[in-house]
C-alpha cells in the first residue's frame, strides 16, 4: 500500500493546532509539521455559552491559512474535530455550518468519551514505554481547558474512568473571579478540587496504589519534554521533583518564570493552574512518578486515521478497555457476573450465527457486548422500574471509546430488554439524535438482546451450550441441558415475536437433553 499525507486539525479551547503526517507501512506515523495559534475560545463559550463574531472570523481566517499549508503538503485527507468549547455553544450548528461554507474545512464534534479516548490512543504511538508504564497501576490525568479526564489502570487494563470539569481554563477564570495571586492559586484550587478527588478515590482507587501518573496537558507536559534525561526516561520526572518545581515557581513573577521557562508570558497563569491541578492528584493517588509523552489530540487523530487505513497496528486492545470500563461500571452497580456471561455467551451466539440476516458491524457487536454487561445495573435502584432506571445509569456514566448515540443506542437496547418496545415514528425523547439508521441499529440489537435473555429467563443459566443455526425461515437455536426449561419455553414467545417482526425470522428453541 502506498503512504499518504494526512492533516489533523484540533479546535480546542485556548489553541487551534495543525499537525501533518506521512503515513506509511514502512514508517507508520511520521509528524511532518506542526502549527499552532492560540486562540482562547473556551473562556467565552463556558460563560456564556457562545462565540463572539470576532472569534468566529478569527476562526475562519486561521483555517483557511491551515487549508493554505495543507495543501502545499499535497494532503490527502483531513480530519478536524472541535472539542468541549465548541460542544458547549449553543449555536455551534450555526457556527459549524459558517465556518465550512467560507473555509471547505468540516469540523465534527467530539463527545468528551471520544476526546478522552482519542488522547489516550495517541499514547500508543510511544508503544514501549506505554506498555511498560501500564503493567504498573497508572492514573492517565488528561487535562483539558473545560475539564479533567481520570482513567486508572491495573495490570494492563482500564479499569475506571471519570470525568471532572475542574478544567484549567474553568479554574483559570475562577481565579480570575476572586482576584487571586498566583503564590494563592495552589490553596484555592485545593479547596475547589478535593473534594471532588476524595470522592474520586473514595469511589476508585479505595486502597488500591497508584505509581505513575501519564500526564496529557498543554502547559506542563511540554515543559517536562525539555528535561534533559536518558533517551528512554524522556518526559518523566518524580512526584517530589514536580512538587519542588511547582513550589519554586510561586515565588517568581510570571515575567520570571516564562524567561526561565522560554514560554510566552500569559502561558504562565496557565501553567500554574495545571500544576496545581497535577499536584492535588499527587496528593490524593500517592503516584511516584510523572511521564508526559508529550503527544496531543492531533496524534490520536492520525493514529485512529492510520489503524483504520492498516498502515499501522498497535498490539493493545482499546476494544477490550471498553469492555473492561463496562464491567467496572456493572460491578460498581452490583450485577451478576455469571447472569452477564451467561447473556453475553448467548447473544454473542446468535450475533455471529446471523450475520447475513442483521448486515451489522463489527463495532455494533461490541455495543451489544456492553448493552449484554450493564443489562442488570438498574436493579442497584429499583426491580419495579428497572428499565428505565438502567437507561438513567447508562447515560449518565460515561464509558470512555464511545459515542453520545453509542451510548444512548445500549442505553435503549438494555431498556427494551425489560420494558415494552418504543417505535422511531412516537416520538420518544429518547431517540433524540438519533438517524434512521441509528434506530435500525439499535432496534436490531433489541431483538438479538430479547431473544437472548429469554433463554435465561430465569437466571438459573441452565443451558450451558447454545448453538444457532438460520433454515427454512426458522432461527434454530439447539440448548443443551438437563434442567426443566417448561418456564423458559414458555415465556419465550413473546420475545421471539419482536426478532420475527424485526427480521421476518422467527426463533425456535430444540432442546436436546444431556445424559
Amino acid at each position: 500500500m502506498m503512504g499518504e499525507v494526512f492533516a489533523a486539525v484540533d479546535v480546542g479551547s485556548y489553541e487551534i493546532a495543525l499537525k501533518i503526517f506521512e503515513l506509511s507501512m514502512d514508517r507508520g506515523v511520521h509528524e511532518l509539521d506542526h502549527i499552532r495559534h492560540r486562540m482562547d475560545i473556551g473562556s467565552e463559550t463556558y460563560a456564556s455559552g457562545h462565540i463572539s463574531s470576532a472569534h468566529v472570523d478569527e476562526m475562519i481566517r486561521i483555517l483557511s491559512e491551515y487549508k493554505k499549508i495543507m495543501r502545499s503538503y499535497d494532503v490527502t485527507h483531513y480530519q478536524a474535530y472541535g472539542t468541549s468549547a465548541l460542544r458547549e455553544t449553543s449555536d455551534i450548528l450555526i457556527v459549524r455550518d459558517l465556518i465550512e461554507q467560507r473555509t471547505g474545512i468540516h469540523i465534527d464534534i467530539l463527545s468528551n468519551s471520544e476526546q478522552r479516548f482519542l488522547d489516550y490512543k495517541s499514547i500508543a504511538l510511544k508503544y514501549d514505554q506505554f506498555e511498560e508504564v501500564i503493567s504498573r497501576p497508572t492514573a492517565i490525568v488528561d487535562i483539558g481547558g473545560g475539564s479533567i479526564q481520570i482513567s486508572l489502570f491495573e495490570k494492563d487494563a482500564l479499569f475506571a474512568t471519570q470525568n471532572l470539569k475542574m478544567g484549567v481554563l474553568r479554574l483559570h477564570t475562577a481565579m480570575k473571579q476572586v482576584q487571586a495571586t498566583r503564590a494563592r492559586y495552589m490553596d484555592l484550587i485545593s479547596e475547589l478540587v478535593n473534594s471532588q478527588l476524595q470522592v474520586f478515590a473514595k469511589m476508585h482507587m479505595k486502597d488500591k496504589k497508584i505509581e505513575n501518573i501519564i500526564l496529557i496537558d498543554d502547559y506542563v507536559a511540554p515543559l517536562l519534554q525539555k528535561i534533559d534525561r536518558a533517551e528512554k526516561d524522556c518526559g518523566s520526572v518524580t512526584g517530589k521533583e514536580f512538587k519542588k518545581f511547582i513550589e519554586k515557581g510561586a515565588s517568581m513573577s510570571d515575567q520570571q518564570v516564562a524567561k526561565m521557562l522560554t514560554i510566552p508570558e500569559d502561558n504562565v497563569p496557565l501553567l500554574f493552574v495545571s500544576g496545581a491541578l497535577i499536584k492535588c492528584i499527587l496528593d490524593i493517588t500517592k503516584a511516584e512518578n510523572i511521564w508526559a509523552p508529550g503527544i496531543t489530540l492531533c496524534d490520536g487523530i492520525a493514529y485512529e486515521y492510520a489503524d483504520k487505513k492498516n498502515y499501522i497496528k498497535s498490539p493493545h486492545d482499546f476494544e477490550q478497555d471498553i469492555i473492561a470500563c463496562s464491567q467496572n461500571i456493572s460491578k460498581r452497580f452490583l450485577g451478576s457476573k455469571s447472569r452477564r456471561e451467561t447473556l453475553q455467551k448467548i447473544a454473542l451466539t446468535i450475533f455471529d450465527s446471523t450475520t447475513e440476516l442483521h448486515g451489522l458491524s463489527k463495532r455494533d457487536r461490541l455495543l451489544l457486548n456492553i448493552a449484554t454487561i450493564l443489562h442488570d445495573c438498574g436493579k442497584y435502584i429499583s426491580l419495579v422500574y428497572l428499565g428505565d432506571c438502567c437507561y438513567n445509569i447508562i447515560m449518565s456514566t460515561e464509558i470512555i471509546g464511545l459515542s453520545h448515540i453509542e451510548r444512548a443506542i445500549v442505553a435503549n437496547v438494555v431498556r427494551f430488554n425489560h420494558e415494552e418496545f418504543e417505535y422511531y415514528n412516537g416520538g420518544s425523547g429518547h431517540y433524540q439524535g438519533f438517524s434512521r439508521e441509528d434506530y435500525l441499529r439499535m432496534t436490531k440489537l433489541t431483538a438479538i438482546m430479547r431473544v437472548a435473555n429469554g433463554l435465561d429467563r430465569t437466571h438459573k443459566q441452565k443451558f450451558k451450550d447454545v448453538t444457532v443455526k438460520l433454515k427454512d425461515k426458522k432461527l434454530i437455536i439447539n440448548v443443551d441441558t438437563m434442567a426443566d426449561t417448561t418456564l423458559e419455553k414458555g415465556m419465550f414467545g413473546n420475545r421471539a415475536s419482536f426478532f420475527e417482526e424485526v427480521f421476518g425470522v422467527k426463533p425456535v428453541i430444540r432442546q436436546k437433553i444431556m445424559l
